[in-house]
């Protein structure tokens, strides 16, 4: 069991090096594929060596072999972060299909969280893909496509409202976000996630605005809320729910 566990941290690992050049990439409009990865201060073409998960950051002092320049510890941390995380899911379901779309709804949550801090937006091409394995995921897990669609119909309409109420305060990206976290989850669990990301959204909110790292005017992107109440939501909202109604009811 432990082999199993070491073996989905290692493909996150993995997962996550390639997580990188996504959330670098896509939304410039760059192919994933090619060229090959390059130091983005000489660009140096990067070896075997260089693109080691993890172990290459350290290995190299945090600094490109060839010039010397510092690169960001973010491109470490996206890996050992899909690398724990994908470990978590394997607490939750076994060998097969349904974790193999789980992982990739979860590096798909970390491409888009990642992608929204950078740039506040959140890219179609990977609602597209989580849209279509979400499909497979409900027909291989429990197959109630109709708690499905009523997930989507419950995230996607409130968001969908809340960005009509105000007027734009809300991004349309959020709104379809919500439509395709829906799916998967279904409708208990998308109630959990919500929750959850305005929860977490307003107090974090609170403090960058108290503390003056943002501004009143600042944008702060909601996605990744989303996204990390989402990954909870997916693994732990029976228990939050079952806790809830012990606590509150």
């Amino acid at each position: 069991m432990y082999l199993l566990f070491v073996a989905y941290f290692v493909i996150g690992l993995v997962v996550g090096s390639f997580l990188n050049v996504c959330i670098y990439r896509l939304p410039e409009g760059k192919s994933i594929v090619s060229p090959p990865s390059a130091c983005g201060s000489c660009g140096h073409r990067l070896g075997v060596l260089d693109m080691i998960p993890v172990i290459s950051y350290f290995l190299l002092g945090g600094k490109c072999r060839y010039c010397g320049m510092p690169y960001s510890p973010r491109y470490a941390l996206v890996e050992f972060l899909t690398g724990c995380l994908f470990v978590l899911c394997g607490f939750y379901y076994l060998p097969g299909i349904q974790i193999a779309l789980v992982f990739v709804f979860v590096a798909s949550l970390i491409v888009l969280t990642f992608v929204d801090f950078d740039h506040q937006i959140i890219l179609d091409e990977v609602l597209i893909l989580m849209l279509v394995c979400g499909a497979a995921y409900v027909y291989f897990s429990h197959g109630d496509y109709w708690d499905a669609l009523y997930g989507m119909g419950f995230a996607g309409g409130l968001m969908l409202l809340i960005f009509i109420l105000s007027r734009g305060g809300m991004g349309a990206g959020d709104v379809k976000l919500c439509f395709v976290l829906g799916l998967w989850l279904g409708l208990k669990a998308s109630i959990v996630c919500l929750m959850l990301a305005f929860i977490l959204g307003g107090a974090i909110g609170v403090f960058l605005l108290a503390t003056g790292i943002k501004k009143r005017k600042d944008p702060i992107p909601f996605g990744p809320f989303l996204c990390l109440g989402a990954f909870i939501s997916l693994l732990y909202s029976p228990y939050l729910i079952y806790y809830y109604w012990r606590l509150f009811v």
